[in-house]
């Protein structure tokens, strides 16, 4: 009995280290992630690069929004948006993109000509959107720098389904500052409305400022509509403005689970263009089909007409541009894309030039493109 009380008595001393020990172990280290969702701000970016090879001099002539480089590697874009937009109450975002594709998206007076264009800049850091939101109930209001509510394709690199950006991508503006208000009417039609600067401006260029109307609908699950029009007070020249107008609308449709199609169609007119008195428009419509082959594979077909009529976009008048774009994808993991596209632009007109400088109607490019996602 004695032997049996000293043995309890010599494992219960060895035994009480040991389950102090188990008492004071630290508890784990929470995670950045972990720590972010507890307190509401959502984090996410992505990194493209790719490869571009042109048959054509693109330094002599493009329609091309970003991807204008002849022969050559690039960093198109690192995008990064942090976010908190509670359900109710005030909140934000801030979306910053760096690399070559910045260039283009910047706003005036980052590149100040008259009248002002994006592409006049050459700083590769913007930031794209960053507005304060407030929620509460069917009514959201953000102020601030956002996106256009136009076009099927967006700045956002990975929500594209092809490499290289449509015609229509580059006739529309890029981002507007200002305010908009969304109304969501029922869960399947929201109503938007807003005042801003105009196309692509950080601070006013004149006066007037641009009034944007807008809708959402998905009347049916398999389809989404969006309806959008912008009109107001643009600089034309150094002494004259004029009234530009533009009317987009973008539905797609999934027909079966793995095939879907999309649809864009859009108008813009501006007066006194040129600093004339001239109305002039550009028009244009651009198609999509979509098929996931398998669960890593899909194929992408644009095929789009641009019909700039006036010169108001590329400069020569009475000129219809198509284009059509095959795309495959291989969808290594849910955070790494790679794609291969061939595309051929032609024009009515000999608007492309190769590199002996001999005019041209057509142009045929492919490019490699990798996108890692977080």
């Amino acid at each position: 009995m004695k032997k049996l009380f000293l043995a309890s008595a010599v494992s219960a001393l060895f035994a009480a280290p040991a389950t102090v020990l188990a008492q004071a172990k630290p508890a784990p280290v929470p995670t950045l992630d972990k720590v972010l969702e507890a307190s509401g701000i959502s984090v996410s970016g992505y990194i493209d690069a790719g490869y571009t090879h042109s048959d054509r001099n693109q330094a002599a002539f493009s329609t091309r929004v970003f991807d204008q480089e002849n022969n050559s590697f690039a960093l198109r874009q690192f995008g990064l948006q942090v976010a908190k937009q509670p359900k109710e109450g005030f909140g934000g975002l801030v979306n910053l993109t760096v690399g070559k594709d910045a260039q283009v998206i910047h706003s005036f007076p980052e590149g100040v000509t008259t009248p002002p264009t994006p592409a006049s800049a050459t700083s590769m850091f913007d930031v794209t959107q960053a507005f304060l939101q407030y929620a509460g109930g069917p009514l959201t209001l953000i102020a601030g720098k956002f996106v256009t509510l136009q076009g099927s394709e967006v700045i956002w690199s990975p929500t594209n389904p092809n490499a290289s950006r449509s015609i229509l991508f580059g006739a529309i503006p890029f981002t507007h500052t200002g305010v908009r208000a969304t109304w969501a009417v029922s869960d399947t039609v929201s109503l938007i409305a807003g005042v801003n600067n105009g196309w692509d401006q950080l601070t006013d260029a004149n006066k007037g400022k641009t009034v944007e109307l807008g809708a959402t609908l998905n009347p049916i699950k398999p389809l989404s509509i969006t309806l959008s029009g912008y009109s107001g007070q643009e600089v034309t020249s150094a002494t004259t403005n004029g009234t530009r107008t533009s009317i987009n609308a973008v539905a797609s449709y999934t027909i079966i689970d793995p095939l879907s199609v999309g649809l864009e169609v859009l108008s813009v007119s501006q007066e006194n263009a040129g600093g004339g008195t001239t109305k002039q428009k550009y028009s244009g419509v651009a198609g999509y089909v979509t098929y996931m082959f398998t669960p890593k594979f899909r194929g992408v077909i644009r095929a789009e007409s641009f019909d700039d009529k006036d010169g108001f976009k590329f400069g020569t008048a009475s000129t219809k541009y198509k284009e059509v774009t095959l795309t495959g994808a291989f969808l290594a993991s849910d955070s790494f894309e790679a794609r291969i596209e061939g595309r051929r632009d032609q024009a009515t007109n000999t608007v492309f030039t190769d590199y002996a400088g001999v005019a041209s109607k057509t142009m045929t490019s492919i490019a490699l493109q990798g996108l890692y996602k977080f």
